[in-house]
């Protein structure tokens, strides 16, 4: 039987490490479908990009953030699979503008 609260607990614990001991980081932009904006922040581990924070700006102004302290809710969760800034169509961006909408 799978031991989901273990699971979690990990997952976390992992998300977490890479945002607390993250000494370079990486910040992108990316418009979704339905006009709303994605703003990541991401780190190195192991060769790919893992993303530690990501918030979604919608096209009705509301923001949903996520990191290793608001995982999931209702409207979505921080991705668990890593990006590839091409293949994933992401604007680099300034690490300002990702921290002025994470803090807004």
């Amino acid at each position: 039987m799978v031991d989901l609260e273990r699971i979690r607990a990990e997952t976390l614990a992992y998300f977490r490490a890479l945002d607390e001991n993250a000494t370079l980081r990486h910040h992108f932009r990316h418009a979704d479908e339905e006009g709303g904006l994605w703003y990541i922040e991401a780190v190195p581990d192991r060769g790919e990009l893992i993303v530690v924070k990501q918030a979604e700006l919608t096209s009705a102004d509301q923001l949903h953030r996520y990191s290793w302290e608001h995982l999931e809710d209702e409207h979505g969760g921080l991705t668990d699979q890593a990006i590839d800034p091409e293949e994933d169509l992401l604007e680099a961006i300034p690490a300002e503008e990702f921290q002025w909408v994470w803090t807004r």
